[in-house]
């Protein structure tokens, strides 16, 4: 059983920040992308950013472009979300997986931590 863990979440006003941690085994950085994954009540899950383990290499959803950040150090990979709103409540997810933001093509995730965005 492949366990990722994030931690970081929890209650920001809007315009504020978070960032968001996700460590992973260290096998896994062999094989997988990490990407960051969000799901908001009654909605599905969506893909919001991916690191390459194998090059670095970045991707982000339009909906996150220019706001959230992805980084790696080590066997940790960092979410870094500036000027939050309130469509930004949601369980946020790390995932190990293919380099895609479908989070069908994933089998291996955290337990998610809860952002809320609230005045």
């Amino acid at each position: 059983q492949v366990q990722l863990v994030e931690s970081g979440g929890g209650l920001v006003q809007p315009g504020g920040s978070l960032k968001l941690s996700c460590v992973v085994p260290e096998f896994i950085l062999d094989y997988y992308a990490i990407g960051w994954f969000r799901q908001a009540p009654g909605k599905g899950r969506e893909g919001l950013s991916i690191i390459s383990t194998s090059d670095g290499s970045t991707y982000y959803a339009d909906s996150v472009k220019g706001r959230f950040t992805i980084s790696r150090e080590k066997n940790t990979v960092y979410l870094q979300m500036h000027n939050l709103n309130l469509e930004d409540t949601a369980v946020y997810y790390c995932a190990a997986g293919p380099v895609t933001l479908r989070p069908r093509e994933y089998d291996h995730w955290g337990q998610g931590t809860q952002v809320t965005v609230s005045p």
